[in-house]
């Protein structure tokens, strides 16, 4: 934790962090809804994404009605949003890939953007907000249904098997396998601020 919020503080906060951090780097963050204040303030990110060598910001299209649900129209909300400093890869733009999840209760593997495939490490970087379904977000969501591909890896962390959007503590529970997914496929190459 730091009381510095700014560009400088981040940077700080990923050097103490960055220790297992290397390669290809997916910078794990939300780019917002179109004009949406839920996000870290881009003149902070900035000068992280230029501190880290090849690094790019990581989201997936979403399952719900939004412009963000396809990759035309989530290109056209990060451009709106201003995430036009650096490199922004929508993972599943071109499809998706399972990873497992070991030992998982409801899932035994998640549909994630096949272009996870291609960073060898990721930093997660995590405002901290309200969520309808999941009580209060962070880094677990962050991770679990922000890298699960946008049709079948949300439905499968939403869906009770009968309801899409069934919400309560099971949700919960697929929603710690998913982040597991990611968290195993990474192993020590991911770090959270």
């Amino acid at each position: 934790f730091t009381k510095d919020i700014s560009a400088t503080g981040l940077i700080k906060l990923y050097e103490h962090v960055s220790r297992d951090i290397s390669g290809k780097v997916a910078v794990k963050l939300h780019t917002g809804e179109p004009n949406g204040p839920n996000i870290i303030p881009r003149e902070m990110v900035k000068p992280l994404m230029e501190h880290i060598p090849q690094s790019a910001i990581v989201e997936c299209n979403v399952l719900y009605g939004s412009p963000r649900q396809t990759t035309e129209g989530h290109r056209r909300t990060i451009a709106t949003n201003g995430w036009t400093f650096c490199p922004v890869d929508i993972m599943d733009a071109e499809g998706e890939v399972s990873l497992p999840v070991p030992g998982g209760k409801h899932l035994q593997e998640l549909a994630v953007g096949s272009h996870i495939l291609n960073y060898d490490s990721m930093l997660v970087l995590t405002h901290f907000k309200g969520h309808a379904m999941g009580g209060f977000g962070g880094s677990l969501k962050n991770i679990a249904i922000g890298c699960a591909s946008g049709k079948t890896g949300k439905a499968q962390i939403h869906s009770d098997g009968t309801r899409l959007w069934a919400g309560g503590p099971l949700f919960m529970e697929r929603m710690v396998e998913g982040g597991k997914a990611v968290t195993n496929h990474f192993g020590r190459r991911i770090a959270y601020i």
